[in-house]
């Protein structure tokens, strides 16, 4: 997927992975009993953080990885058609490898 989208110092910018129909028991949920998933594949990253020296420091994700974030991180936007979310990197709680 090609994102529209450039994110600016440490922020990045994720879509939700798709959540589970069933559950570990093996019952089928409805769309309006499902969460939203809290792990998504990073589509861009920002240049990042502006340091008091000028340089910028480096981020430790990169596009492609898949993520885990705060229940309610970043900022849920539509971007043709696609829910899409834009984090700061210090909201991502870890990098599934």
């Amino acid at each position: 997927m090609s994102i529209k989208l450039k994110p600016l110092d440490d922020r990045i910018v994720v879509k939700r992975l798709d959540s589970e129909d069933k559950t570990a028991g093996g019952i089928l949920l409805p769309s309006t009993a499902k969460e939203k998933p809290q792990q998504g594949k990073v589509l861009a990253v920002g240049p990042g953080k502006l340091l008091d020296s000028g340089s910028r420091a480096a981020l430790d994700v990169k596009v492609g990885d898949t993520v885990v974030f705060g229940k309610y991180s970043g900022a849920e936007i539509t971007v043709d058609g696609e829910e899409i979310i834009v984090l700061k990197e210090s909201d991502v709680l870890a990098v599934v490898k």
